[in-house]
This record gives C-alpha cells, sequence and structure tokens, in this order.
C-alpha cells in the first residue's frame, strides 16, 4: 500500500528533488526515521545541528541527504566533508551516500582514512571531487600536503563526533574546523552527549539548533534477562547464556580491555569462536576481527563500548552486558543493537552487589523495574552439557586485493566455476588493499581453500588458507 504523501513522516513534505524523491522510493526509504523527520527539515533549511542519535537510527540519511542537496554538480570541488572515528564508519558512510547520489549525475566520492597509501588518494583529489569522507587523521595529513583544498566547502559533518572525542581527536577537529569557510553549514551526530561535545559546538558553530531524541525499545521486540551474580561467576555465566539460548551472534560488552581478553580465553577455552575488539588491536588485527565476526565466522564479539562505536551489524542475535555500565545512556545504546529491523532480539545483563547502583540508574532512565530471572536457569547439568556454537560460515584468507585487481566477482566465479560450489555456500566478500577475505559455508571451509589453491584468480595463481589457520600461526610465532 503506497504512503500517504501528506503523512507527516514522508520525505515528499521535504524540499527534495522529484528525482532524489524516486530514488528513496527505489531505495524503500518509505517513511522517515525519528532522527530523520527531526532533523532534516532544519538541516535542508541551512542550519547548524547536533543531533543525539543512536547508530541504526538513520543518521546517515539525515546528513547525506542535506549536504546532497547543496552540491553544485558542475563544480569539480570538494563541498562537503564527513569526518567519521574509523575507517569501517567511512566506508559504510561513502556506501550509504553513494546510494543516495543516484538521483544526481556524475556525483564524486572520495573515502580519505588511514591505512592505505597517500599517493592514490592525492592522485584522485588533483582529478577532483565533490564530497569526501574520512577520519581526522589522514584527512589532516591532505590538509598539511595542500592536496585537499576546502575553499568551497559548504557542509562540515562530525559523525560519531563522541567516539572521535573519546579516540583524542579533538585538536585534530577543530584544526580541521579553522580550515574550512566560516559561512559553512556544520552537523554533528553524536551516539551519547558528553561535554566535549557542548565545547566543540562552541569552538565553530553558528547557533546550533539541538535535538536530542530518548531511544525507547520495544518491548516486544527486546526480550531483556538481567542475573544477580557473584564476580567468580561472571565469566562462567557468559559461556551459558551463550549455550542455553544459542543465538547465531552476539556481542559481550565489558567495560576494560582486560575483561575482554579474560572473557575470550574463557569462551574459546569452552569451544566457542570468540574474537576481542579493543582499543590495542592494530588497524590490520581490527579489520580482520571485524570481517570475520560481520561475515558469520565467529560466534561471539567481545569489545569495549569506545571499540565497538559506529559498527552497525546486521541480525544481531543477542547483547550480554557482561559489566554494567556506569553510563546509563551507553547501556540503552548497547542494548539497542539487537532486536533492529523488526527482528527479535535478546539482552542479558550480569549484574553484581556493587553494581546495584548502576542497575537503578538504569530503571529510572527506562521507566520501569528490572525483573531478575533466576541464576538457576544456566547453571544446571543440562546447560553445562550443552555444545559451543559452531558459527554457520569460516573465512578464508586469499593473498591478492584491490591492488591486484582483483573484484568479489572474481573470487565468487572462482568459488562457483572451477571449484564447484553453489553461491548458497558462499557468504560475504571483502577486498582490501592487499588481501580478499571469503566467508564460506563451515562445512566446506577448508576444502574450498585447498581448492582455491590448486587454481587461479585473475589469471595468476591463488593462495589461499583459512585465516583462522593463519591467525593460529602467527601467534605461535608470537
Amino acid at each position: 500500500m503506497q504512503e500517504p504523501t501528506n503523512a507527516p513522516d514522508s520525505f515528499s513534505r521535504l524540499p527534495l528533488s522529484p528525482a532524489m524523491l524516486a530514488n528513496l522510493e527505489q531505495l524503500g526509504y518509505t517513511r522517515m526515521t525519528p532522527i530523520q523527520a527531526a532533523s532534516l527539515p532544519l538541516a535542508l533549511a541551512g542550519h547548524d545541528l547536533i543531533a543525539q542519535a543512536k547508530t541504526g537510527s538513520g543518521k546517515t540519511a539525515a546528513f547525506a541527504l542535506a549536504l546532497l542537496a547543496r552540491l553544485d554538480v558542475a563544480r569539480q570541488d570538494v563541498q562537503a566533508m564527513v569526518l567519521c572515528p574509523t575507517r569501517e564508519l567511512a566506508d559504510q558512510v561513502t556506501q550509504e551516500i553513494r546510494r543516495l547520489a543516484r538521483a544526481q549525475d556524475n556525483i564524486k566520492i572520495l573515502t580519505l582514512c588511514g591505512g592505505s597509501t597517500m599517493r592514490p588518494q592525492i592522485d584522485s583529489l588533483a582529478h577532483g571531487a565533490h564530497i569526501v569522507v574520512g577520519t581526522p587523521g589522514r584527512i589532516g595529513d591532505h590538509l598539511e600536503r595542500g592536496s585537499l583544498v576546502l575553499g568551497v566547502l559548504n557542509t562540515l559533518v562530525l559523525d560519531e563526533a563522541d567516539r572521535m572525542l573519546d579516540m583524542g581527536f579533538h585538536d585534530d577537529i577543530a584544526s580541521i574546523a579553522r580550515q574550512c569557510p566560516r559561512q559553512r553549514q556544520t552537523l554533528l551526530f553524536s551516539a551519547t552527549y558528553p561535554e566535549g561535545i557542548a565545547n566543540l559546538s562552541r569552538e565553530f558553530m553558528r547557533s546550533p539548533q539541538e535535538i536530542k531524541l530518548k531511544e525507547v525499545h520495544a518491548p516486544s521486540k527486546i526480550r531483556q534477562h538481567w542475573y544477580e551474580i557473584a564476580e567468580d561467576q561472571r565469566l562462567h555465566a557468559v559461556t551459558l547464556l551463550l549455550k542455553k539460548y544459542r543465538p547465531d551472534s552476539a556481542i559481550a560488552f565489558c567495560n576494560t580491555k582486560q575483561r575482554c581478553r579474560d572473557l575470550v580465553d574463557v569462551l574459546v577455552a569452552s569451544g566457542f569462536e570468540a574474537l576481542a575488539l579493543h582499543g590495542d588491536l592494530e588497524q590490520r588485527d581490527r579489520d580482520q576481527v571485524l570481517i570475520q565476526f560481520a561475515n558469520r565466522s565467529a560466534s561471539v564479539l567481545v569489545a569495549t563500548d569506545v571499540a565497538a562505536r559506529g559498527l552497525d551489524i546486521a541480525q544481531l542475535g543477542a547483547v550480554i552486558n557482561v559489566d554494567i555500565t556506569p553510563d546509563t545512556e551507553v547501556h540503552i545504546h548497547r542494548v539497542g543493537r539487537t532486536g533492529r529491523a523488526d527482528e527479535e532480539g535478546l539482552a542479558f545483563s550480569l549484574a553484581s552487589l556493587d553494581e546495584m547502583g548502576r542497575v537503578g540508574r538504569i530503571e529510572v532512565l527506562q521507566g520501569r523495574e528490572t525483573v531478575w530471572s533466576p541464576l538457576a536457569e544456566l547453571f544446571n547439568a543440562e546447560v553445562e552439557d550443552a555444545p559451543p556454537l559452531v558459527p554457520p560460515m569460516q573465512t578464508i584468507q586469499i593473498l591478492g586485493g584491490r591492488k591486484d585487481k582483483i573484484r568479489p566477482g572474481d573470487v565468487l566465479g572462482a568459488l562457483t566455476g572451477e571449484a564447484g560450489y553453489v553461491s548458497a555456500q558462499i557468504g560475504k566478500i571483502n577486498v582490501t588493499d592487499f588481501h580478499t577475505y571469503v566467508a564460506v559455508d563451515t562445512k566446506v571451509a577448508r576444502q574450498a581453500a585447498e581448492r582455491l589453491s590448486k587454481g587461479n584468480i585473475k589469471g595468476r595463481k591463488a593462495k589461499a588458507r583459512l585465516l583462522k589457520d593463519v591467525l593460529a600461526e602467527s601467534a605461535a610465532r608470537g
């Protein structure tokens, strides 16, 4: 049934071109999300904006539609810039802007992040671009070199601004903002609202409008289970939760990096495919962790809040609060990562007596009392003896990537052609500069790696191995 065009959350109420409205309809954007409905009229009217909204709320489209509306496509100059805390988020934002930009011809969008060599980025900028999306460090590098010129920039977007502050990017952001034209529009999006956000806005925003949307999760979509535990039960309780409820994928949130490491050790010793994500990881290790979890070749991602910000993992079955966070808004943000897109989700929280004050503050924010589940439903022989989760996919690492002109279609063709597999056995394919990662059904993954190594990709002999084997060897070497 077609949506009424006069509905308050209809995109047709916005001053968007007919081509953009048609593209939105084709992309399945039927109605504005709450953050889009609240921010787009202000952003399209040219106001500076501070918008508080969680990941997955539709905020990317909220700022992308505004910056696209201000572009002069005839000018091959950078007119809009989006700063993101991580390369993963920058890639996601770039992909979304590209989808929304299909209504306009020949819009060039560049991603400028660390971890990639400068020369190709400098060459691309020399050929002209309308929009750049990048991390503060690399954007700053290009500004210093003079390869990025912002003389006609009209829109600056800070995405996940609180995370950028957490990562120590305040001075970089301030320096970049000072090099932008004073009369630009600035749009700041943040999941939480720490004091640093107010400080940033005072430094370089012009009378910003503020939008704060409280996150309220439908009880029918997210089933919350609370357990009062003793400190020495906490890590083992996580393994029992996974064995009892058996979610397809889960993120276990810890308050510290050491807790992450300890929990991964416990889970792996219990037979789970678990990975850690925290601030001490090198960029390559972080990329490999995210690729494995996103392509369903690891059952559990154990993460700190800072490391997990900006990730948008589809179809996340469960969230486990291994520790209760002292920040009540962060707790709501954690829980909101499951139960998206009308899917049901599970949220488990483990609380010791020392954390009951934090639980009370969460109750006040949510407006309801916590309902506790009995520990006996976990600590019993039936659950203890249940097998660990087995991820449905395994990741194969292939030597060669973008630098070797490898595309996802080349890998898919090798697997479904000479190797003899069907597309249903193959999952996500990620191509990086020097490696390609492909998810393959667990039952045939090792065999598939061997068959790939006996064949060719792009006319060259392929070198393929299970990524977990590569990582195990690397760890053994120290």
